[in-house]
């Protein structure tokens, strides 16, 4: 397997710690992250020197952008590179890119170490090469919580009727008469007034009400998961080349597909 180094130069040390956070938490090794960031770290590795650069990161470094490591360095910007393989090269350069790093070539006119190049995409005899960007978007899945609802549980009184029945017993007053023929009983005359009262009674029904508990009602708030399918599409950009024979226009072109 082989492997590339990616180098980002960042304004702020702020930055290169977010974009290494980052890379961090995407699932790179620690040991295949390096920064740095300060004058002494340059001055204990030598990293001056464009040279020096071009042992660190590679053979294929111009000398312009090692000079621009140089001086952006020695002016508080921080470098962050990774060691990664081919196929994991342009993810780290989409997670590098989301932090906003120095555009080197565009440092490298501002420094005036390089001219300004020609507004035509068509090759120049006086020039070596030119370099056409490609960029890819990567999707990035993340959660966050939202309001799906409410429950609501409301404990309210109802009525309803009941009824039941009940043996009532009464008592009330009889009033009989009855003949009599016997002599005997005339001796016994009691001519004085007399009354007599009996009570009557009745029972009548009377309601009383008892509670009890019957139920409980256990209200709690259960989690459960699942799979969502996102669904989304991202750009990625290409080059066509196209080679015209000679007399048939201009040179070789380069287009953006």
């Amino acid at each position: 397997m082989s492997y590339e180094k990616v180098v980002a130069l960042y304004d702020t040390d702020a930055s290169a710690r977010a974009a290494v956070k980052t890379l961090r938490s995407a699932g790179y090794s620690a040991d295949d992250i390096s920064i740095i960031q300060n004058e002494s770290d340059a001055e204990k590795a030598g990293l001056h020197h464009p040279g020096v650069w071009q042992r660190l990161f590679g053979h294929d470094l111009e000398h312009h952008e090692a000079a621009v490591l140089s001086r952006s360095l020695r002016e508080g910007s921080a470098i962050v590179s990774v060691r990664v393989s081919e196929s994991e090269a342009p993810k780290v350069i989409s997670l590098l890119d989301s932090h906003k790093p120095v555009d080197v070539l565009d440092r490298a006119r501002t420094y005036g170490l390089m001219a300004t190049p020609p507004t035509s995409k068509t090759f120049d005899k006086a020039s070596d090469e030119q370099v056409v960007r490609l960029a890819e978007e990567q999707l990035n899945v993340g959660k966050r919580v939202i309001d799906a609802g409410l429950t609501r549980v409301r404990r309210v009184i109802v009525e309803k009727p009941v009824e039941a029945n009940v043996t009532l017993h009464e008592e009330h007053v009889e009033i009989m008469r009855r003949a009599i023929s016997e002599p005997g009983y005339g001796k016994d005359i009691d001519w004085s007034d007399k009354t007599i009262e009996v009570s009557e009674t009745a029972e009548e029904a009377v309601i009383d009400k008892t509670a009890r508990i019957t139920e409980e009602v256990v209200i709690r708030r259960t989690g459960s998961d699942h799979v969502q399918t996102v669904r989304d599409t991202v750009r990625r950009q290409q080059v066509d080349v196209e080679r015209i024979p000679v007399g048939a226009g201009a040179g070789a072109k380069i287009r953006g597909a």
